[in-house]
């Protein structure tokens, strides 16, 4: 894969694992992104077992991940 240089992965900030500097920082600066604008809702569904029903809604999702996150039985899961 890298032609036969050896690659050393470092541990950086936020549980970021790179094989350079520069990765890490484009890995960092699109996590961050991605939690901004919360782009990823669309590919999650949030199981509630309490309520007996599956959220599939993007704004329904994102109130579920605020409000109802830390209850019990209730689980986030990813569409794919």
């Amino acid at each position: 894969m890298w032609s036969g240089q050896d690659k050393v992965f470092v541990h950086y900030q936020k549980h970021i694992i790179a094989a350079d500097v520069t990765s890490a920082a484009l890995l960092g600066i699109y996590i961050r992104q991605m939690s901004i604008t919360k782009a990823y809702l669309p590919y999650l569904e949030v199981i509630d077992l309490q309520k007996y029903k599956v959220v599939k809604d993007r704004n329904k999702v994102r109130k579920a991940l605020r409000d109802r996150i830390d209850m019990p039985f209730v689980f986030v899961v990813c569409k794919n």
